[in-house]
């Protein structure tokens, strides 16, 4: 799989309309990536300390050498195209709330026709 379509699936939206329900459509919005973001973190910190006492207790290497850790060019791509995945989850409601407001925005070919023969 391509980092697009990686990309383009990381903000895939579900059928039907969005539940809200807070006060207004922004501050649910502001919940829903704070939610996201808590769920992401929450998982990434659990793995972390997971994979750090394995190697620690194996011996295979100390915590500081975590700490130390330069990655190569080619990590450092790998890793900014998984940021990137990050970031699309974790916005996609404003995301997709941009392109539903977009696609109501839209005129249709007839709505197009009917404005321009009014002049």
């Amino acid at each position: 799989m391509t980092d697009i379509n990686k990309l383009n699936l990381a903000g895939t939206k579900a059928k039907g309309k969005r539940p809200y329900f807070l006060a207004d459509k922004q501050t649910e919005q502001v919940m829903s990536v704070t939610m996201a973001l808590a769920m992401e973190l929450s998982v990434a910190r659990e793995r972390m300390a997971s994979i750090e006492c394995l190697l620690e207790n194996k011996g295979i290497l100390q915590r500081s050498e975590i700490d130390d850790f330069q990655p190569c060019a080619k990590e450092v791509k790998r890793r900014s195209v998984a940021t990137q995945e990050y970031l699309a989850r974790i916005l996609r409601i404003i995301q997709q709330d941009s392109e539903e407001q977009a696609a109501e925005d839209e005129l249709s070919v007839e709505e197009a026709q009917r404005e321009l023969t009014k002049y």
